[in-house]
Order: structure tokens, then C-alpha cells, then sequence
């Protein structure tokens, strides 16, 4: 089905931004952010690449510096597309759909972290913050989280919000849902050298970019999928000290510290990409997958239910 507005009704003024140079303004709208948040803030405070593996600050700065695309893609929807913020999903509940978004997202790592924990594949290094607490060592944990909030929001806002209605109002969903998926794993594809790894990473990808495009279809709105993606880092990498999409961060965390147990299968804990390229997130993926399609699809029914009834 074509001409599918996702998040609100098209205006006759509003444009359209031209399908094929969606992708292109997208990885224009990516590099021109990051490299306003090196040369901009980065470099002239002193920090350097090998920083942000080592000190959680120039890494909370990074995080925070999507936000710099998130401003150029709402100059673009405003001024070329003339349109507001509210038709990429940014609508109404705002607290009620992020807090449940939040415990969402928290709810689906702890599955993965679980099952692998289960199957043998974690051992304890050590309790993190609570090994010896003091109120210092939650500033990192609660800059990280808010540099999260626009990482995680800008992604959804760039694919979830943009691209995906973009392409449902002219191509259809299905389409919409695919090309979506697919460049969100592609430009998480120099994350890590070539492997196994990497391969099954990358299919896990496109699965969560298909399961948040029907969380996202399944409540008109784009609130609860930029919680679900904000939960879901912090928690990995703040939570349990596990890499986040091959990236690790340099703080004290705030549940416990997980590492791999010697022997346990790649596989099973996703080796150097972290759990996202995990067999154990691949089911739990598919899962939420069913669930949000199913739940969409049986709304949608009774919605076109009520309407002829």
C-alpha cells in the first residue's frame, strides 16, 4: 500500500524531499555532525580519538554531538520540506510513551543478558560502582545516559522518523521498513574489521531496525523508540560493561561487570561486536518482531473496524 503518512496528515504547502536523495542528505546530515563535534568541541578542548576509549567526557561529548545532525535534519524538514517536527513522529505523550519505551528497551537487554548469563557464556568481573560508592561515580553514569538520549534519539529521528515515512508515503511500508533496516546496519558496518562477528551483527541489525520500524508504526509515534534505543545502549555498556556495537565504555558500572567466560562460543556472546551479534539477540529480535507485528496489525484491524462499523 502506497501514500502511507505514518505520524500525521501531509499538508497541500508540505514538499517532499525526493526518495533518492534521501540516503545521500542522511549520510550528509551523519558526517557533517560529527565532524562539527571533533573540530568543534573535541580538538580545541585537547582530545584526541584514542580519548574516547579511554575517558568517559570526549565519549559523553561524541554521544551528545548527534545532536548536531538531529538540528540539521529538522532545518531541512522546516525550511525545504516545510513542515514541523510533529509529522517525524515527535507527537503527543511524550511522558508516558518514552518512560514505557525506557523499560521496554530495559526489558529486552535484560532478556539477552539473561539468556547469555544462563547458557554459560558470562563470568563476574567485578561490582562496579558498588565495590565502593560515592556520589562522583554517577556523574559519568548520568552524562553517559544523557549523551545516550541524543544518540539514541537522532538515529530513530534520522531513520525511524525521516526516512522510514518519508519512503511509506510514496513506496509503501514494506519498502519503507526495509530500506530503513538496511542502511541503519550498513552504517554500523566499519564498527569492527570484517568477521563472523560483524556478519551476524549486521543481521541483527536489520532485525531491530525491522522490530522498532513496527514499534514505531504500531503507536504512530516516535517517542518510545528513542527511549527503547536510548534503555538498550546505556544499559549494555553503562549497566554491564559490555561492548556497545564494538565500542566499550570507560567508567565503573552501574549494575555489575560482565566479561565473557573463557571458552563460551563467539556466537553465543558476540564476540568483539558485544551481545548485539549474539544468536541469543537474533532470537529475542524475532520475538519482538512478532510481537509488535502481530499487536500493529491486530490495532489496525480493529481501527478499520471501528471506522466501517
Amino acid at each position: 500500500m502506497k501514500n502511507v503518512e505514518l505520524y500525521g496528515p501531509r499538508a497541500p504547502k508540505h514538499r517532499r524531499t525526493w526518495t533518492a536523495a534521501a540516503i545521500p542528505l542522511i549520510i550528509v546530515f551523519f558526517i557533517v555532525g560529527q565532524l562539527a563535534t571533533i573540530f568543534g568541541v573535541l580538538k580545541p578542548m585537547g582530545f584526541h580519538q584514542a580519548d574516547l576509549e579511554s575517558q568517559w567526557s570526549p565519549l559523553a561529548i561524541q554521544l551528545a554531538g548527534f545532536g548536531f545532525s538531529a538540528l540539521l535534519l529538522l532545518a531541512w524538514v522546516w525550511l525545504f520540506e516545510r513542515r514541523s517536527p510533529l509529522v517525524l513522529g515527535l507527537n503527543g505523550e511524550f511522558v508516558r510513551r518514552y518512560t514505557w519505551g525506557l523499560l521496554v528497551g530495559c526489558g529486552f537487554l535484560l532478556s539477552v543478558i539473561g539468556l547469555i548469563w544462563a547458557t554459560g557464556g558470562y563470568r563476574i568481573e567485578g561490582f562496579g560502582v558498588w565495590t565502593a560508592p560515592s556520589p562522583m561515580l554517577f556523574l559519568p553514569i548520568l552524562a553517559l545516559f544523557a549523551g545516550f538520549v541524543i544518540q539514541g534519539g537522532t538515529e530513530e529521528l534520522l531513520m525511524r522518523g525521516w526516512l522510514m515515512q518519508l519512503v511509506a508515503s510514496r513506496h509503501g511500508l514494506v519498502i519503507a521498513i526495509v530500506i530503513n533496516s538496511v542502511l541503519f546496519a550498513i552504517l554500523h558496518g566499519g564498527n569492527i574489521a570484517p568477521s563472523k562477528e560483524l556478519a551476524l551483527a549486521l543481521a541483527n541489525l536489520i532485525l531491530f531496525g525491522v522490530m522498532i520500524s513496527l514499534y514505531a508504526i504500531k503507536e504512530g509515534s516516535l517517542w518510545g523508540v528513542c527511549a527503547w534505543h536510548t534503555a538498550w545502549n546505556w544499559l549494555l555498556g553503562v549497566g554491564f560493561g559490555l561492548e556497545v556495537s564494538g565500542g566499550r565504555m570507560a567508567v565503573q558500572s552501574l549494575v555489575i561487570d560482565l566479561a565473557p567466560k573463557d571458552g563460551a562460543p563467539w556466537w553465543l556472546t558476540g564476540g568483539a561486536f558485544g551481545p548485539e551479534a549474539s544468536v541469543v539477540t537474533t532470537i529475542v529480535l524475532l520475538a519482538g518482531c512478532a510481537y509488535f507485528g502481530a499487536t500493529g496489525a491486530l490495532g489496525a484491524a480493529r481501527a478499520r473496524s471501528a471506522a466501517l462499523g
